[in-house]
């Protein structure tokens, strides 16, 4: 949610804001702040069971798994919180509060965020230039999408149901839609879409 009457503020009037908020975290995009929104359970389960598969998988690389705690700059004018980014850039380490070059950058989708997400802010990430994959998952159904970079404004897309294996070719890996979904408590009300 984007903070009311607010004129546009610099970056550093953003970073000094976020950086002075205990409670909440702020994006930052083109001058304009919007405080983030508080999730859901399956939401937080869904992000932490993704954050473990990738950091499992990537033991031992260069890579590096970040939780929804570590803002990323998708550009001078451009600072977001994604669920879970990772980085195989070495200048990403150590007591750094910016991750600058994201390789991939995972949303947890849910009712309120999912046209965001799907729209403008994943217009944000195909412009920087580091992100070679997007994965948005579904904290509904499991529907695990994969956008991959194959040029500059050419993406691709997977989907990935229940029964498959998603694979990430960027990072060279690949795991169970379902261990994604595993503790989470799915409605038999909430379906996936024909």
């Amino acid at each position: 949610m984007a903070l009311p009457n607010r004129a546009a503020i610099s970056v550093e009037e953003y970073l000094s804001l976020d950086r002075d908020s205990i409670e909440t975290r702020h994006e930052y995009i083109d001058g304009h702040v919007r405080m983030l929104a508080v999730g859901t359970v399956n939401h937080s389960q869904i992000s932490v069971n993704i954050a473990r598969i990738l950091y499992d998988l990537l033991r031992g690389s260069s890579c590096r798994v970040l939780n929804s705690d570590m803002r990323v700059r998708l550009s001078e004018s451009r600072y977001v919180y994604p669920d879970v980014t990772v980085s195989c850039d070495g200048r990403d380490r150590g007591t750094v509060d910016i991750i600058q070059f994201p390789r991939l950058v995972v949303e947890v989708l849910s009712s309120s965020t999912e046209d965001y997400d799907r729209g403008r802010k994943f217009t944000y990430y195909r412009a920087c230039p580091t992100i070679q994959e997007y994965m948005l998952i579904s904290s509904t159904y499991q529907s695990v999408e994969v956008f991959k970079r194959e040029r500059n404004n050419l993406w691709t897309l997977q989907v990935f149901g229940p029964d498959d294996m998603v694979t990430l070719t960027d990072l060279g890996i690949a795991f169970a839609v379902s261990a994604v979904y595993e503790g989470v408590a799915l409605s038999e009300d909430d379906h996936q879409p024909a």
